[in-house]
């Protein structure tokens, strides 16, 4: 007899097993929403603003525009949208040989540009659905930073 190593072996694929239900019982049930739902609505957001930080100012365009095209696909009020002017330098210079030689120098640049959206009128299910997809699409090279601004109610105390 052999003993096998149970640590190494693949686990077990789960199967579930479903039953089918006949059409008289299917049409009397109800279907169950979840609790987590059922109670609670759904969160509303006064804006979303898209920061996006990249080195290829033409690629931040591109996506600029697929994003904004998602938004008007999803009914999402699309308010302004910008870009910096200039580039923002950040300029390295170190010493050509680490020893001596100090006016020797070499300097080393990078250029990030930068890019503004905001959206206005969102709910939270929608909200989720529009960043997943942004999110998932995002080109090498840009960096996506999300500032959402959520509405709340009065407390209580403040509405007497």
């Amino acid at each position: 007899l052999k003993w096998l190593n149970l640590s190494r072996t693949r686990p077990l694929p789960v199967v579930r097993w479903y039953t089918d239900v006949s059409s008289t019982a299917a049409a009397q049930q109800q279907p169950e929403v979840p609790a987590a739902a059922a109670g609670t609505p759904d969160k509303l957001y006064s804006r979303l603003e898209l920061q996006m930080k990249g080195i290829d100012p033409e690629v931040m365009k591109s996506y600029a525009t697929f994003a904004k095209m998602a938004a008007e696909h999803l009914d999402i009020e699309v308010g302004k949208h910008w870009a910096l002017r200039k580039a923002v330098k950040d300029r390295l210079t170190l010493l050509k040989s680490v020893h001596i030689y100090k006016k020797h120098r070499v300097q080393y640049e990078v250029r990030n540009y930068y890019r503004f959206m905001h959206f206005h009128k969102l709910t939270g299910s929608t909200l989720d659905t529009f960043l997943e997809y942004i999110e998932r699409n995002l080109p090498e090279g840009i960096a996506l930073k999300v500032t959402k601004v959520e509405l709340q109610e009065l407390p209580e105390h403040l509405k007497k």
